[in-house]
């Protein structure tokens, strides 16, 4: 990525989007660590009442603002444009260093296309902002069959000013090329980059030169989708028409907080238990373990379906809570359900289980 044009005094806001599991915190601790981006702001929407992703990004706290129980494209765009402005503010107060650019992580399951039109309904907005590009993650292994099966994955690519390609090392050159050849007929004109062991580059960044002609693509764009949305399917999912708690088509979010340490190999059996029984409907999962073998190094669990990455160990806690946090995304799995599993085969005394309520 280039520096901002000195000639353009408005500030780039990227949006950083991708389905669940998909790499986005992974690409976006890449591009913190270049010195260039010392003047970003990162704002990381996350999907449930209990905040992971945050934990785990590489940002200070003056760099960082975090939107949790909600969706920035439906539940919580007001406090995005709040948080843009309050942004703006501390910058030119000198309360916090020289805003260079706004990178916001979305959720999986955002639909960056009202994002995209509340930045531009936003006159105020747009007179220090402008729209820095979408910049959409897909997961080599899963990609393909996400962007099938899931419309708001495949939205997030139509959306996208750029692709990224991750996890591409775990995955042959021949499906490698199958996914680009579909990435490429769902999303002809959009930039195809590919993430080589996670490594990638500032230009994914790169934003148009001329950010009134960058604001007229986007609209055309978001015409298209939108038109074309109509189009997708009985599974479409439509923000207007078709909400749940989360306006995501069934789709819902729940957390538990575990406050005793718990016994690693019990609670790898339920794991286990869980991804055997409930893989296909278990969209995401993300937890924050505190075990009992080594309680000052917490462990970090990600999952997909039926896939669940080795856990990895940080080298110590990333703030003073160090109680379990488990968070779910799924599809048709009550939350009663992975409670009384957690106790049945984790053997977690249920009274040590809490379960933060999502906001209306």
């Amino acid at each position: 990525m280039n520096a901002p044009d000195p000639r353009d005094a408005k500030i780039p806001v990227t949006i950083l989007t991708g389905f669940l599991g998909s790499g986005k915190t992974t690409v976006l601790n890449r591009l913190l660590r270049q010195p260039s981006l010392a003047g970003a702001a990162v704002i990381v929407n996350e999907f449930g009442a209990v905040g992971l992703d945050h934990l785990l990004i590489e940002a200070s706290e003056e760099q960082f603002t975090l939107l949790d129980n909600g969706c920035a494209c439906c539940t919580v765009r007001g406090d995005l444009v709040a948080t843009l402005k309050e942004l703006d503010r501390r910058s030119q107060a000198g309360e916090t260093p020289p805003l260079s650019r706004v990178i916001i992580e979305t959720t999986g399951l955002a639909d960056p296309a009202p994002i995209l039109h509340t930045l531009m309904a936003e006159t105020e907005l747009m007179t220090r902002f402008r729209i820095g590009g979408v910049v959409t993650t897909v997961d080599a292994v899963n990609g393909e069959a996400t962007v099938s099966r899931r419309p708001e994955a495949a939205k997030q690519v139509a959306v996208a000013d750029r692709l990224l390609i991750t996890k591409t090392d775990l995955v042959s050159d021949d499906a490698l090329g199958k996914l680009q050849r579909r990435l490429e007929h769902l999303a002809p004109t959009v930039e195809l980059a590919i993430a080589r062991n996670g490594e990638v580059g500032l230009d994914l960044l790169a934003s148009l030169a001329d950010a009134a002609s960058d604001v007229a693509r986007i609209a055309t764009r978001l015409e298209a989708v939108a038109h074309n949305h109509h189009d997708c399917g009985p599974d479409c999912h439509d923000h207007a028409h078709h909400r749940d708690m989360h306006g995501h088509h069934g789709i819902q979010s729940f957390s538990f907080v575990i406050d005793k340490p718990v016994e690693w190999n019990a609670f790898a059996r339920w794991l286990d238990y869980v991804a055997a029984l409930k893989g296909e409907d278990l969209l995401r999962f993300k937890g924050l373990v505190h075990v009992t073998d080594e309680p000052e190094r917490p462990l970090v669990l990600h999952g997909v379906q039926h896939v669940f990455h080795p856990p990895a160990r940080l080298d110590r806690w990333p703030s003073a809570d160090r109680r379990t946090r488990l968070v779910f995304i799924v599809r048709n799995i009550e939350r009663e359900t992975i409670a009384r599993t957690l106790v049945k085969f984790a053997a977690i005394d249920a009274a040590n289980i809490a379960s933060p309520a999502l906001a209306a």
